[in-house]
């Protein structure tokens, strides 16, 4: 019965986008100056800072931040800090979205999930290096802004759903890579499960008011598990119950 009522709180918002900007938005007269405040970030706090996978890098040239932070956000789109997003929760720092999107190693015909969709951000990163993603988030207001503004922006391949990430999405597991976005208590079993046979999940662990660390985990070709710690970070916590 659990399983039933956890289900009908759920919501599939379906988003028809593109990886590239769609080609009928005409560029606006700040277009070419907001493109060069990414190129350099992506110059000196992605690449400057140790990011050499080609597909993230192109990802993170291509995808227009600006357009996931709120608008009296704007002109520190392009700084490398989190930015508020309303109700509590962040776009994570620019440097933090290239780091988790190259350890997946993504690659096109891949799919995966993303816990904490937040503003869309990693989800269009993610997509724009060609792999299908499927992202969850636990507030509707977001889910729904998210799934509209990755509509409006041209971007395919993303389904947003409204729901509890610590469950996954059993019905359209397994996934190649899973990338977490809000810090868990502890690896939820149910994430580990839809997680295919040589795939990778980084995820933050740890206590909202204590120390978190990304972890790695990677499940080899007979189902075993192996977890990494990688570097410190502070993340919103990852809640549960659909809001």
């Amino acid at each position: 019965m659990r399983l039933m009522l956890r289900f009908l709180c759920t919501t599939v918002i379906a988003v028809t986008v593109t990886a590239a900007v769609d080609a009928q938005r005409a560029p606006g007269p700040g277009d070419a100056r907001l493109r060069a405040q990414r190129l350099a970030m992506v110059q000196r706090h992605i690449a400057g800072e140790g990011i050499r996978d080609s597909a993230t890098l192109r990802a993170m040239r291509e995808v227009p931040r600006h357009e996931f932070v709120p608008a009296r956000f704007r002109n520190e789109a392009y700084e490398n800090h989190p930015l508020p997003i309303g109700l509590g929760q962040t776009i994570s720092q620019p440097y933090i979205v290239a780091y988790m999107t190259e350890i997946v190693k993504p690659r096109p015909g891949m799919r995966v999930l993303e816990v904490g969709t937040g503003s869309g951000y990693q989800a269009a990163v993610l997509a724009a290096t060609g792999v299908e993603v499927y992202t969850i988030e636990i507030f509707r207001e977001l889910a729904e802004s998210a799934s509209a503004r990755l509509k409006r922006l041209g971007y395919r391949g993303v389904t947003v759903r409204h729901a509890d990430g610590h469950y996954g999405w059993p019905d359209v597991a397994p996934f190649d890579a899973i990338v977490v976005t809000a810090a868990a208590g502890h690896i939820p079993p149910a994430l580990t499960r839809q997680l295919s046979r040589g795939g990778r999940m980084i995820i933050p662990v740890g206590s909202v008011y204590g120390a978190q660390y990304l972890i790695l985990v990677e499940k080899d070709s007979k189902g075993v598990l192996r977890t990494r710690n990688l570097l410190p970070v502070m993340f919103v916590p990852m809640l549960k119950g659909p809001r």
